[in-house]
């Protein structure tokens, strides 16, 4: 029997990876979620093998077929489902290598450590270029599941869940006095969580980068990034230290301190676009741009409790910025000198407006008059959250949903 339309979406927000991954020697797309239109709703299929391949079903097999890619290069890992418990870090200094689940399934493959408080501090040390890990569940230690070093290029982090980690989840490390840059990463498909429903500190955090350069982030779910202390939790997605052209979209955030974050005081972020992200935040601001040089925020739906701004955008080297077609219940503010062009939002939204608002489900339970069909057009946002085609009836709908 053919599922209902709100039926297919609750799938999503329920984190369900409803598609099937490539298997082993496949390079075609995976089946996107349901309702979506597949031509639309873009889902980069994984690289083919470089090089040669192994299967692994033992930690210890695992060890040596990292040790064999540091040496070589050009490897891709298979690993059987199974639980591979690690008693060191995979430092990944060879390039080609890749990870993947034989399955293709996230839960069946779980690489760990030994706890948010334990002694492995890492699963993925990753110095080499185009690292791919993709088909699993990593987590489970005291610093970050992946570390990306800063000229380490073109990594893709494919249908991952990242749980339990004592850090960030994925770092993306820079050395402030050199100019290399980690550039072309993709985030896709993954689920970026504390099982508790809070983290273990505040000094946590989902996607953390610095010096980042043109890194796509999309249709992943961020959920309980919350801090138990007095200060806040760091962003669910944060690109900052002179990170540049970084595209944020159709991303879920739900109960997280803070959601989308491009800069931090005076270390700043250039160009990049945050559109079609529902954001659900309980302590702090939803999106953030500090001294952000040229972004654009475009269609976005915020949900915040327990502060007074949506979306804010602060200090004087936030110039340039376009801030259009967004849909939330609390203000769209300037701080400390920021500026640009706030156009078509909503800032007065109301809880009744949305399926369920505080589990993150930002889908528009009504047509509100107010909402629909009153957004401007833009070029660069021809689809929504759903992947569904904008504009659908006689004008672009403001917000993340277009209903």
């Amino acid at each position: 029997m053919k599922k209902s339309k709100q039926h297919q979406k609750i799938l999503r927000l329920l984190g369900i990876m409803m598609f099937i991954s490539c298997s082993a020697s496949s390079t075609s797309p995976p089946i996107p979620f349901p309702e979506q239109n597949a031509s639309a709703c873009l889902v980069t299929p994984l690289p083919d093998p470089r090089g040669s391949t192994v299967t692994v079903s033992t930690v210890s097999e695992l060890v040596n077929a990292v040790q064999h890619a540091n040496a070589t290069g050009n490897l891709t890992i298979f690993l059987e489902d199974g639980t591979y418990a690690l008693d060191q870090v995979l430092w990944i200094s060879g390039n080609n290598v890749a990870f993947r689940s034989k399955s293709g399934r996230q839960d069946a493959v779980i690489i760990h450590g030994h706890g948010m408080y334990g002694g492995i501090s890492h699963i993925f040390n990753v110095p080499g270029d185009n690292f791919v890990v993709a088909d699993m569940t990593i987590g489970w230690v005291a610093n970050h599941a992946v570390q990306i070093h800063s000229d380490a290029d073109n990594p893709i982090i494919h249908n991952v869940r990242f749980v339990d980690t004592g850090e960030q989840m994925l770092k993306v490390s820079y050395r402030p006095d050199d100019n290399d840059s980690s550039d072309n990463g993709l985030v896709e498909w993954c689920v970026f969580e504390y099982s508790a429903g809070v983290g273990p500190q505040y000094y946590i955090g989902g996607i953390d980068a610095h010096q980042a350069h043109n890194w796509i982030i999309r249709n992943n779910l961020f959920r309980n990034i919350r801090s138990p202390e007095g200060e806040l939790a760091e962003h669910a997605i944060h690109f900052w230290s002179e990170s540049q052209n970084t595209l944020v979209e159709n991303n879920m955030i739900t109960n997280c301190d803070r959601g989308i974050g491009f800069g931090l005081g005076d270390r700043g972020h250039i160009g990049g676009m945050i559109r079609n992200n529902m954001v659900h935040t309980t302590r702090d601001v939803g999106i953030g741009l500090e001294n952000a040089h040229g972004t654009r925020v475009y269609h976005n739906t915020v949900f915040t409790e327990h502060y007074r701004n949506s979306i804010e955008y602060r200090f004087a080297g936030t110039r340039d910025v376009s801030i259009l077609n967004n849909l939330t219940n609390v203000a769209i503010a300037s701080r400390d000198g920021g500026s640009g062009k706030v156009e078509t939002n909503i800032t007065n939204a109301q809880p009744s407006w949305f399926v369920n608002p505080r589990s993150g489900d930002l889908h528009l339970a009504t047509s509100e008059p107010r909402v629909v069909d009153q957004g401007q057009p833009l070029p660069e946002v021809f689809q929504d959250f759903d992947c569904d085609l904008r504009p659908r009836d006689r004008g672009y709908d403001i917000g993340a949903d277009e209903r």
